[in-house]
């Protein structure tokens, strides 16, 4: 894994949530590689099957360094999904949040949870697969002690090869300074989300989230932050775009500026 991220820094990849809308896989592959990405970062439904999946890939020369699963996937199908990352050589598993009985859980969830997914961390490092957590909005709720849900769960975790893939939008929602909490952590800091908030009121139909460049979050500083405190995988993503591939490209556009 050493050798992986060394040849893969700052790498712009597209989360293919972005492209549902287009329907089958082969579209959205099809679609990010017409955008102009290299590096696609895949669902766990994409993982279902392995010998398609690396056809596309293959075909359309776009490589996925990482995929979103489920802590459950993770739990009951742990074997599984380690063959298929090997496979399709997919090198980072993130986490995409956590549901408690309550919207925020309570501070002996996120511990538990801490404790669980760095006994995965555990056995995926061993298997040469990074394992991360991806933070959502509700994770900055505070909880009965003063601390946050991501709080918890990574002070249980630390030791552990547990690492952390920041939604950056999704903290600046939960009212949080994106940066303090990305150099607080800079020592799991493995990738980023990049996607941009639209101007209050605005692009409503799209949940409020816009092209990436054309919002109200600091990106050119943002992205030095994240990029110097570890992060090397940078993941584009809107929630609902109206026009996906069109986002795609001008996100792009705008992001490679940073990159060059």
């Amino acid at each position: 894994m050493e050798n992986v991220e060394k040849t893969m820094r700052n790498v712009i990849a597209l989360q293919l949530y972005s492209l549902r809308s287009l329907g089958s896989l082969q579209a959205q592959v099809l679609g990010a590689a017409s955008a102009g990405f290299k590096a696609v970062e895949l669902l766990e439904e994409h993982l279902e099957e392995p010998t398609v999946l690396k056809a596309l890939l293959e075909d359309h020369q776009v490589v996925a360094p990482s995929a979103h699963v489920s802590h459950l996937a993770l739990r009951n199908h742990l074997a599984r999904l380690i063959d298929v990352c090997e496979f399709c050589e997919i090198k980072q598993l993130f986490v995409p949040g956590v549901a408690f009985r309550t919207p925020k859980g309570s501070v002996s969830d996120w511990r538990f949870m801490g404790w669980e997914l760095a006994r995965l961390a555990e056995r995926l490092h061993n298997a040469g697969i990074t394992l991360g957590y991806h933070n959502m909005r509700q994770d900055f709720l505070p909880l009965a002690d003063g601390r946050f849900g991501f709080e918890v769960l990574v002070d249980t975790a630390r030791g552990s090869p547990l690492k952390w893939q920041a939604d950056i939008a999704w903290m600046n929602r939960a009212g949080m300074n994106a940066a303090d909490w990305l150099k607080r952590y800079r020592g799991i800091l493995v990738s980023a989300h990049i996607k941009d908030e639209a101007p209050v009121g605005t692009h409503e139909d799209e949940d409020g989230w816009s092209d990436v460049g054309d919002g109200t979050i600091l990106w050119p500083s943002l992205w030095k932050t994240a990029t110097e405190c570890g992060a090397w995988l940078l993941v584009v993503e809107h929630d609902n775009p109206r026009q996906p591939l069109e986002f795609a490209k001008r996100s792009l556009s705008y992001l490679s500026r940073f990159n060059a």
